[in-house]
């Protein structure tokens, strides 16, 4: 039996369970030492994606300036030519895309998965703030959605962390499109040569939702971090003559072995409709384990499913 992480009871989420992550942040950080081109893949995150420049000022034209970066605007504004200077790009942003939809509300073992969700996105959190990156994100469930624009040190943890808390409060009956108007934000926030990291139980990210996603992992580096419960294994080893109390569809209801067995070929073809799906739009998956603390799965987190 796994003990609980520090400062939490594995149902609420406190601001102080999150803080605790600033220290395991920095073992196994895969956003340190990489360098800005190449590509990597498997466990680490990949180099920068995209042009690796982005806009430092605008100057008066110069002879032998390139002609493509004449910013028209200013030229038109004060009658003379003025060209664009940009720079060489040294930090990623990293935009983190957490589901704390009502469906996460759920745990058999050691934690919720929503709580487990927000732990995971706490200690990338920190992960990204440890290599000097910008950090912002999208957090949203059926009743909230709270967006932070990629901001560097503690500007862009301690926003985060606290919508964390508050959303996972708030989520209840609600929107359940909310995930198409999270995927759609994230497509206009994420910046080309970001890391976008997408943290949810992934069994309601549909085929429209994952061809953004793999749309966004053209010009960005994208990881899909699943959240999963061994509920259903745990319900099939129970007696055959055992009926399960659950609830469902608003009402309390009782499972049978047979209502078990359907529920658990449901979610099993669920799951593999999500991986094969990531699969073939080349999307990385990995898993976390809800049922272990965080700090037990460092070595793993990072490791693709293959």
């Amino acid at each position: 039996m796994h003990a609980l992480p520090t400062h939490a009871n594995g149902v609420d989420l406190t601001l102080e369970e999150l803080l605790v992550y600033r220290g395991p942040a920095s073992r196994h950080n895969p956003f340190l030492g990489l360098p800005r081109t190449g590509q990597r893949a498997g466990q680490n995150l990949s180099a920068i994606k995209g042009r690796g420049m982005e806009f430092d000022e605008v100057r008066r034209y110069q002879s032998g300036d390139d002609v493509r970066t004449i910013d028209w605007r200013v030229t038109a504004r004060t009658g003379h030519a003025h060209t664009k200077l940009f720079r060489e790009e040294r930090e990623r942003p990293v935009m983190l895309f957490v589901d704390l939809g009502q469906r996460l509300h759920l745990g058999s073992a050691l934690l919720l998965q929503s709580v487990q969700a927000a732990h995971l996105a706490a200690l990338v959190g920190w992960q990204s703030i440890a290599a000097g990156e910008r950090l912002g994100g999208i957090i949203c469930c059926e009743t909230a959605h709270r967006e932070h624009k990629p901001r560097a040190r503690r500007q862009g943890i301690a926003p985060l962390l606290d919508s964390l808390v508050s959303i996972h409060k708030e989520s209840g009956a609600g929107d359940d499109g909310y995930l198409d108007q999270g995927i759609q934000r994230l497509r206009h926030l994420a910046h080309p040569g970001g890391v976008i990291l997408v943290i949810s139980d992934g069994l309601g990210l549909t085929s429209a939702h994952l061809d953004i996603l793999a749309d966004l992992g053209r010009h960005s580096d994208i990881r899909l971090f699943q959240v999963t419960d061994p509920l259903a294994n745990r319900l099939c080893e129970l007696p055959k003559q055992l009926s399960v109390p659950v609830w469902h569809q608003g009402r309390l209801a009782r499972m049978d072995h047979q209502e078990r067995q359907r529920w658990q070929q449901q979610m099993e073809q669920q799951q593999t409709h999500f991986i094969q799906g990531c699969r073939r739009r080349g999307l990385t998956l990995s898993r976390v384990d809800s049922a272990k603390p965080l700090t037990e799965q460092l070595d793993s987190i990072w490791k693709p499913i293959h």
